[in-house]
């Protein structure tokens, strides 16, 4: 009874987990491609792209640890 809840509370976890993952990498998508198209950008976007690739690397980074992946999810 008890290992049921914890796997139902990691399987909401590692859900939580990926769909914060993929709002990052459409955030990290969008400016990069703003960076692209903006002929000098200014120091604000380049830092706030440099955090979010950071933000990104280490939510994938934990997922990898976690050993979980999307079709677990399904």
């Amino acid at each position: 009874m008890l290992f049921r809840k914890k796997q139902k509370l990691r399987k909401q976890e590692n859900a939580h987990l990926f769909k914060y993952l993929e709002g990052q990498k459409e955030k990290l998508d969008s400016e990069k491609q703003l960076i692209q198209r903006s002929i000098d950008p200014s120091d604000d976007v380049l830092n706030r792209a440099k955090v979010s690739e950071a933000v990104y690397s280490f939510l994938l980074r934990e997922a990898r640890n976690q050993k979980v992946s999307k079709n677990e999810l399904r």
